[in-house]
């Protein structure tokens, strides 16, 4: 596999809390050189890339991030504001607080309610796979499909541990025939690219691979 190929797979992301602008411009300056197939960055700035790079990026933001535990509403306005912005992709964190307390119907319908909301623009369910059981995957994987959403995706980055193809081969088993499966958090070599690509992978978020390439 190629690096141009593996590129076009990647959310080039930088989603540090104290990512400056100039940081920010380093992103999207390597993303439209690297033809990535997104930059995934903090939501305050959005608007502004959307200014200055118009439509040669395809901007991804996060919501509800990392933890997942603000209310439906305050996701909602986050949601709202990111595509008024210019975001074309949106990358959620669930409630892992209502999946612990076994309401998947909760979860199902915040997810229903965001996808709504992003109509044809695409929506990412980030489900932290870290703190979850074997079997709460498997309800994540029925609640992002039932709820329409057009991505499932391994974790933050944030958590206490990131993608593994374990993850990835468990989703490819429970979810629907429209989801597609993201891969984020602790894939940081050209191996590892390859091995989620092959294992079913059609996004992979991560902020080393142009700097890889580049060697």
């Amino acid at each position: 596999m190629t690096p141009v190929e593996i590129l076009s797979h990647v959310d080039h992301t930088l989603l540090k809390p104290i990512a400056s602008w100039q940081d920010i411009q380093m992103i999207c300056q390597e993303a439209i050189a690297y033809e990535t197939a997104s930059i995934c960055i903090p939501s305050c700035y959005v608007k502004k890339i959307k200014e200055v790079y118009g439509d040669k990026l395809n901007i991804c933001t996060v919501v509800g991030f990392p933890l997942g535990y603000a209310n439906t509403a305050a996701k909602l306005a986050e949601t709202k504001q990111a595509l008024a912005d210019g975001a074309s992709e949106i990358d959620m964190v669930i409630n892992i607080c209502d999946v612990k307390n076994g309401d998947y119907q909760k979860v199902t319908e915040e997810i229903a309610l965001l996808k709504k909301t992003c109509g044809e623009k695409i929506l990412k369910v980030i489900i932290e796979t870290c703190f979850l059981t074997e079997e709460e995957k498997i309800a994540m994987c029925k609640a992002v499909t039932e709820a329409g959403a057009d991505f499932i995706k391994t974790s933050t980055g944030f958590g206490t541990a990131g993608a593994t193809l374990e993850d990835v081969l468990l989703f490819k088993e429970h979810i629907g025939p429209k989801v597609k499966i993201k891969a984020a958090g602790g894939i940081r070599t050209q191996k590892a690219m390859e091995a989620y690509l092959e294992a079913g992978c059609e996004r992979i978020g991560c902020s080393s691979a142009i700097a890889l390439f580049k060697k």
